[in-house]
């Protein structure tokens, strides 16, 4: 029967009949395929639909509906074996309890008492006259939990008051009562968290955000926990007060983990996120009731003392930044290090952690600290203490302060400067410089070529000086890590932007470029077209009148093209009644000095400037900021956005315009949205479309419709969209010389990634298209080289430095001189690049031996050197230290220590199996499923990706598999695994059992279209599960996964 339909959105399963219906609009019909992982929902939907229309036609029939449940049983037996072996009762009954046995009364139970809303539906409560007030079905499910998770913004006794005895009953009867709240508006009372943990010190655990610059924590949620599976939720506007459980004009919505299982696992997994971040800090009234005090106070403003509550720990985005200064030193042998990070991320914590975990194995070691101000190298030295637990740690240099130890010194640019010469140049083993683009270059260029520091590490918001000179040339060339702009936002570590894209109506196509692809204006032709250009500052001061809530409160940087464009701009604002003024290097300090204050005030409502980007004007009360003139330099352009993403109070964003032209096509907009959205290129041309719907929170990025098409078009066009332009860019950055792969990459600026974007670029293809001198092509070039792009993921240190080596020999070695582990490694690469052979009639019997893969790959010259430098290159820039699993030892059962796999580092499937023998020359045994036991290695291994569909977002699916911390995992079984099945026994003894349980994860499956690796992060031990068919299992890694994956694969950003 033919359905009628209306134009709009659906989402439901096309059906023959409306199939029919959609015949005679086949021009307007948007149809998809079922997304795999997503399939079951909607067909799951169709079909409930279906039965719940049958079994209301057999209303007052009780048998007859079990009789048709169990011939669908029956049917889905097929399919699912075990299906039919619990038949539904005929007649249905509905079990309600299964009561405890009374205390006194053996004859007797005991059964919680029953909520007014039924246990498996959802209900929004809104404190509406009839209803029950939230608070009261609180009090009604509290006694049937078995546990309970609390996430408050803040708590107050009226309103704990009013669940006290059904939670203080809760605790005494040995159940669990977990809250996370804030001091956010200073309205937790700690009268209300001390009786809450006075309840039950062994059961009640409350944990406490005093960060209320970087955790505005707004969420209001109840979780109750029922070992029956009939768990609840309550989601809304209620804190707990008095008024907002009870009488307030609030929104509650319950939930019910039977209705919406996929939503309650997404509270789960988001509070066990939270639960595992050091910004919760556990609370005990005996230890912390004062600094509770103090934060409550200073939030409401009523402390003057200001108290910086400093976590003892880093945070994941600084242990980040450790683990990479790690990978520098152990694996990379680099010991110049520079961090670069926007002013506000934590620098300054980072080197004291890093100097802590140096003095551990260094226990007499000297640290020299230099800024360029006194009040910076006091805060520091107080930053140092307190982590080192050290209140006498440290002494000044600077104005009238000397040291008399000289072994710790937080010394200034100046101080230093005039005591260069007598300074011993290897007296300090660290040494520290802190924002050394700020001061004048010289002085610090005399003392970094001065000191002779076992490491050197360096701290700066950018990598240009404000002389536009690269710093990096004293860090070997390179940067050792780098906070991104978009993982600082992530952590709110800044302000979140909300970032305006509008034409203004300019050609650039007439103003002159140099430089090629990373070339720039001509600055003076740029200037000329701007200034005394009076529309556009009319069409300016329009947006500003339409985006601000009054331009008169604003306060702004303006960055321009030079000294005549800050003064245009500043005289213009100025004729509109609008106070602005124009500030460069050439401006005096005094005027500088009293801009920046007349801006705090309101006296001053702009500040156009050209250079101070890196000194001079820094106010964290910046709360616009103009870009008026095209930014080449994405560096500039992000030190310029980061002037105005500083925390200030009264300041909830930073809006930015961004005045777009018509720009020449070498200008590059894809590097200056991948900087402020952290995506590839592929994935930037999607949230162009898409209009960025995955930015951190608080943020928006929004372009007119012609600034869109603008950057759209210019990043398709972009170098490295096209061979053509790749090739173009070689011939240009080797200006007839010759030029390696790495030399390249750096010249251009490009990705590795981008450079073998896709089957059939490779860097040898290049050359040759490019004229430039190229070893002699083998048999089959184009089809070798056209793979080197599937193995951009080895980082494996020890198999990375069997490649160099091999791949440097002149002649095939001999495969009876490799060992068995270099045999491995040799396969491992093999099907790497050309997959499972087994499989293909085209290459099945290509290499039927070991000696085969040598003489193939020795047969092209060309593409033995790419692979080479290709290995060198990934070698140089890997970003983690990988540990062999023979160095594991105890920690995993001795048939693991000849499998030739590293900890932390990357494999493909074909490289999993091949490492432990299931794929070789000679035979293939394949791994169709996401779990594998192998029974010679005692091993169960558990391939994860944690986003399951192809689609952006999935609700269904995103909560299965995900990082709790860094050594915790939630991992979901196959979808027949029962706790008393073999398998889930071996699951849960595997310990007592003496097997393995090995992780291997991924984010997604595909990326571009290729199969993307897996992290091999390592054994795990079994620690709790919940359900079964599947079996939702909570796993604690024997080694921490390194911080970048842990960010990258929990649930909640930051």
């Amino acid at each position: 029967m033919a359905k009628k339909v209306v134009p709009g959105l659906y989402e439901t399963l096309i059906t023959l009949g409306l199939d029919q219906a959609l015949e005679s609009e086949p021009d307007h019909r948007v149809d998809r395929s079922l997304l795999t992982e997503d399939a079951h929902v909607l067909l799951t939907r169709h079909l409930g639909s279906e039965l719940h229309r049958a079994l209301k036609s057999l209303a007052g029939k009780p048998s007859e509906q079990a009789a048709l449940i169990n011939r669908l049983l029956e049917t889905l037996d097929a399919a699912l074996p075990g299906s039919a072996d619990d038949p539904v009762k005929s007649p249905p009954e509905a079990l309600h309890a299964v009561g405890t046995p009374h205390p006194q009364f053996a004859d007797r139970s005991v059964t919680p008492q029953r909520p007014s809303i039924p246990l498996s539906a959802s209900d929004l409560l809104v404190n509406a006259r009839h209803e029950p007030r939230v608070g009261h079905v609180l009090k009604q499910e509290i006694p049937s939990a078995d546990r309970i998770d609390l996430l408050c913004a803040f708590i107050r006794w009226h309103g704990l008051r009013v669940l006290f005895d059904e939670l203080q009953d809760h605790v005494r009867q040995g159940k669990k009562l977990r809250v996370l709240t804030t001091t956010y508006m200073g309205a937790t009372e700690r009268r209300a968290l001390d009786a809450l943990y006075e309840m039950h010190p062994e059961n009640v655990e409350v944990r406490v955000c005093y960060e209320e610059k970087t955790t505005r924590l707004h969420a209001k949620a109840w979780l109750l926990h029922r070992n029956t599976g009939f768990s609840t939720a309550f989601v809304g506007s209620s804190n707990l007060s008095h008024s907002a459980l009870m009488d307030g004009m609030e929104w509650n919505v319950r939930l019910s983990h039977a209705e919406t299982p996929a939503i309650l696992e997404k509270f789960r997994a988001t509070f066990e996120d939270y639960w595992e971040d050091p910004l919760f800090e556990p609370y005990d009234p005996a230890r912390d009731s004062e600094k509770l005090d103090r934060a409550v106070a200073a939030t409401k403003g009523t402390d003057a003392s200001s108290i910086a509550y400093v976590d003892l720990n880093p945070y994941p985005h600084q242990t980040e930044i450790l683990e990479k200064l790690e990978t520098e030193r152990e694996r990379h042998q680099r010991f110049r290090n520079l961090v670069v990070a926007a002013t506000g991320t934590g620098k300054t914590m980072v080197a004291a952690f890093d100097f802590a975990r140096y003095r551990r194995e260094n226990p007499d070691a000297t640290l020299l600290f230099v800024a360029h101000r006194k009040e910076i190298l006091q805060q520091s030295l107080i930053a140092f203490r307190t982590v080192l637990r050290d209140g006498a740690f440290g002494e000044l240099w600077v104005d009238a302060y000397k040291p008399t130890r000289f072994q710790h010194v937080f010394a200034s640019i100046q101080t230093l400067s005039n005591q260069l010469e007598s300074l011993n140049p290897d007296a300090f083993d660290f040494v520290i410089v802190d924002e050394f683009h700020h001061a004048a270059a010289r002085t610090y260029d005399e003392l970094l070529a001065h000191v002779e520091p076992k490491i050197l590490v360096g701290l700066t918001a950018t990598p240009e000086r404000a002389d536009g000179q690269s710093i990096l040339h004293w860090f070997d060339g390179r940067m050792a890590a780098e906070i991104r702009l978009w993982e600082a936002l992530d952590r709110q570590l800044l302000v979140p932007f909300q970032y305006f894209g509008l034409h203004d109506n300019t050609d650039l196509g007439q103003v002159a470029w140099a430089g090629g692809a990373f070339g720039k204006y001509n600055q003076g032709a740029l200037e000329n077209l701007y200034t005394n250009d009076h529309a556009r500052v009319d069409l300016v001061l329009r947006e500003l009148q339409d985006k601000l809530v009054s331009v008169g409160e604003m306060k702004a940087l303006g960055f321009c093209v030079g000294i005549d464009h800050a003064e245009f701009m500043a005289r213009e604002f100025n004729k509109r009644g609008i106070p602005s003024i124009a500030l460069t290097s050439l401006s005096p300090k005094e005027e500088r000095d009293s801009a920046r204050q007349r801006l705090i005030t309101g006296d001053l409502c702009c500040i156009f400037t050209v250079d101070l980007f890196n000194e001079g004007v820094d106010i964290p009360e910046v709360d616009t900021v103009l870009f008026l003139r095209p930014t080449e330099s994405v560096t500039v352009f992000l030190q310029q956005l980061g002037r105005g993403l500083r925390h200030a109070p009264n300041k909830s964003c930073l809006t930015v315009m961004d005045f777009i032209g018509n720009a020449n096509k070498n200008f590059r907009f894809d590097h200056r949205y991948r900087a402020l959205t952290g995506t590839t290129r592929r994935e930037l041309e999607e949230a162009l479309n898409d209009g960025f719907p995955y930015l951190p929170a608080g943020c928006s990025i929004e372009l007119d419709a012609v600034a869109k098409d603008i950057v759209l078009k210019n990043v398709k066009e972009a170098v490295g969209s096209t061979m053509s332009s790749v090739v173009g860019e070689l011939r240009s950055a080797a200006k007839g010389k010759d030029i390696g792969l790495a030399e390249f990459i750096h010249r251009s600026g490009l990705d590795i990634e981008e450079l073998y974007q896709t089957k059939n670029w490779y860097f040898t293809k290049f050359r040759r298209e490019a004229g430039l001198p190229t070893r002699e092509p083998g048999p089959e070039e184009d089809e070798f080289g056209g793979r080197l792009n599937r193995i951009l993921h080895i980082d494996a240190a020890d198999r990375l430095a069997f490649y160099r080596s091999l791949f440097q020999k002149d002649a095939a070695p001999q495969e009876k001189d490799l060992s068995e582990t270099q045999r491995d490694y040799l396969h491992m690469l093999h099907f790497a690049l050309w997959g499972d052979t087994h499989g293909s009639k085209k290459y099945r019997d290509r290499w039927p031996q070991t000696q085969d893969i040598l003489d193939h790959i020795w047969a092209h010259p060309a593409i033995k050197r790419e692979l080479f430098e290709l290995l060198t290159y990934l070698d140089d820039h890997a970003t983690h230290v990988t540990k062999p699993l023979a160095e594991l030892g105890a920690k995993v059962t001795p048939e693991l220590h000849t499998v030739p796999l590293s900890l932390h580092a990357r494999y493909t499937l074909a490289e999993i199996r091949t490492a432990f023998g299931l794929l070789t020359p000679e035979n293939s045994n394949p791994i169709r499923e996401g779990v594998r036991y192998l029974d010679e290695f005692k091993s169960d291994l558990f391939f994860v990706t944690l986003d399951k569909t192809e689609a952006h977002y999935s609700p269904q699916t995103m909560y299965q598999d995900y990082a709790i911390s860094p050594t915790r995992f939630h991992w979901e079984s196959q979808w027949n695994t029962s706790e008393s099945s073999p398998t889930g026994q071996r699951y849960v003894q595997h310990e007592s059992m003496g097997t393995n349980v090995l992780l291997f994860v991924r984010q997604k499956k595909k990326v571009g279209g290729q199969s993307q690796p897996y992290v091999f992060l390592g054994p795990a031990v079994y620690e709790s599960h919940e359900g079964e068919r599947p079996m939702a299992v909570e796993w604690r890694l024997k080694e921490a996964m390194p911080s970048d994956w842990f960010l990258g694969s929990k649930v909640v950003a930051g």
